[in-house]
């Protein structure tokens, strides 16, 4: 994974009973709902529009690698680092941490965050103020 860049927000997720799966550890689809969490309460400190707007945010990559198990009853930190800013993207890298060990990383992600127009579908420029703080 490249460098991961500036970091701009973490948080603390509860890891809850159904999350898990038949191997009794958090299940593979609700990493990226936790990102998508932590993504979302980025969005939001950035100052973006989410729902209704015009012009917001919309990912067209992600991904994540499994570096440890977790499992019920615990919480996760995510922390979110923005780099490679373009003209209407940019990257989010993730690096999570179980709380009950919080120097060991127990996985990392990636999304690509791109500025569109939702009526023409096309991509537009980052806003001024979201540029700015990345």
């Amino acid at each position: 994974m490249p460098e991961p860049g500036k970091l701009l927000h973490s948080c603390h997720l509860p890891l809850r009973w159904g999350d898990m799966d038949a191997y009794g550890h958090i299940n593979n689809v609700q990493y990226i709902r936790y990102l998508e969490e932590a993504r979302v309460q980025l969005l939001i400190k950035l100052g973006a529009a989410l729902e209704g707007a015009a012009q917001a945010p919309v990912i067209i990559n992600v991904g994540y690698t499994f570096l440890r198990p977790l499992v019920y009853p615990g919480s996760l930190r995510i922390d979110c680092f923005v780099a490679e800013p373009g003209r209407s993207s940019f990257m989010i890298y993730y690096h999570a941490y179980a709380d009950a060990q919080p120097e060991v990383r127990v996985g990392e992600g990636y999304s690509k965050v791109v500025w569109m127009d939702h009526a023409g579908g096309h991509s537009v420029q980052l806003p001024d103020s979201i540029r700015a703080q990345l």
